[in-house]
């Protein structure tokens, strides 16, 4: 079983320098070895999904350009796709690429306009596009809105979403916007409002998506500004780039759920991994 882990200290900053014996893996909470360790560049396999509500349509320029800042962090093994959901979800290219020159054309002019936000729709078509792809599968969606599911047809749930992720081993990575609305300005199946603050509307991204991302390993970040855009989607490429690879031989093959821990035995440092695996027969 592998599971990949990432490793913070009290600043948040990453630590990349750790042995094998600095770590210990609990499967349903006992301690079990750990047979494969590696720290060395692992590519990755990634759907980058964004966000087109109408509440970020002043914001589309800079959300481009701050994924553009991820892409141009691609190493040569890595594989991308770029997909954006609004009225509907789209993903380009047909097929996944290492071409970072193909992906900021998508960027630029493949992008949906301004609708609906069916956020955990758009994760489960991620996730479908990654089925088949070898290796360390990743999804990574930039939203400020809260799921707002599409009329007709079968929507996803945010259940439905922990469950494909725990299943399918996808890691998903998160980034929120909280943002504010004038008053007199409408906001189309983009957000929720919490609170009023100087004739403002307070509007927060879906706090499911926090919940998957770190329950499937991931990481979360949430604004509140669009100052920090392009050096979080870049933090997220440098995290994926420089996280644990830990194996170990799971106690029972039992096709069910297992809790999964992975600790680090240094005080002040803190593991983020997967919380659970379905243990295959």
């Amino acid at each position: 079983m592998a599971v990949y882990a990432t490793v913070t200290d009290a600043a948040g900053q990453l630590v990349p320098d750790l042995g094998r014996d600095d770590f210990e893996v609990l499967d349903d909470g006992k301690p079990q070895p750990i047979s494969i360790f590696t720290n060395d560049l692992q590519p990755i396999t990634i759907v980058v999904m964004l966000d087109r509500s109408a509440s970020m349509l002043a914001n589309f320029g800079l959300v481009e350009r701050a994924a553009g800042s991820f892409v141009d962090r691609l190493l040569p093994a890595d594989k991308a796709r770029i997909g954006s959901f609004s009225d509907r979800i789209q993903l380009d290219p047909r097929e996944f690429t290492n071409d970072p020159g193909a992906l900021r054309v998508i960027l630029r002019t493949e992008l949906q306009p301004a609708g609906p936000t069916p956020l955990w729709n758009a994760v489960g078509v991620a996730m479908t596009a990654l089925l088949h792809q070898d290796g360390r599968r990743v999804v990574l969606v930039f939203t400020d809105g809260v799921d707002r599911p599409l009329s007709g047809g079968r929507n996803v749930s945010l259940g439905d979403a922990i469950k494909r992720a725990e299943q399918e081993d996808v890691m998903v990575y998160g980034i929120g916007l909280a943002s504010a609305f004038g008053r007199g300005f409408g906001r189309r199946g983009g957000g929720r409002a919490v609170g009023q603050r100087g004739g403002q509307t307070e509007n927060k991204p879906d706090p499911g998506l926090r919940k998957l991302a770190l329950a499937s390993g991931g990481g979360y970040f949430e604004l509140s500004s669009t100052r920090d855009l392009a050096a979080t989607f870049a933090r997220v490429a440098d995290e994926l780039h420089r996280q644990y690879l830990l194996g170990f031989v799971p106690r029972k093959l039992d096709g069910k759920a297992h809790d999964l821990e992975v600790r680090v035995k240094r005080d002040g440092l803190v593991a983020r991994a997967r919380k659970s695996y379905v243990a295959a027969r």
